[in-house]
């Protein structure tokens, strides 16, 4: 499995909104089309605030692939993207690869 990790990070105040957004529309979609939800976070302490970390599991790059792009055909997905792109400064994204040793590898 590899872990797929997204760094949203969003423009002061509005995380509340995205996540209200998020909860409202976003999710299930995901949920639905990529399958195995890791984690979803927002920091708290540091540097680094107003961003919202989640991360998705997949087989392997080509499973990431395919899901992503059905999820890119999906109309409750199109309808939603344009509510919180408004509200994003910044988006990384990076893909893990489990050690021999990680729980689930």
């Amino acid at each position: 499995m590899i872990v797929e990790m997204r760094t949203y990070t969003l423009h002061i105040g509005k995380t509340g909104e995205y996540l209200r957004h998020y909860q409202a529309e976003g999710l299930e979609v995901q949920k639905r089309i990529l399958g195995n939800l890791v984690g979803f976070y927002t920091t708290e302490i540091g540097e680094d605030l107003n961003q919202l970390i989640h991360m998705w599991g997949y087989s392997d790059l080509n499973d990431r692939a395919a899901r992503r792009t059905a999820l890119f055909k999906d109309p409750a997905w199109l309808a939603y993207i344009p509510k919180i792109v408004p509200l994003l400064v910044k988006q990384e994204s990076r893909i893990l690869i489990p050690t021999s040793f990680s729980p689930g590898a």
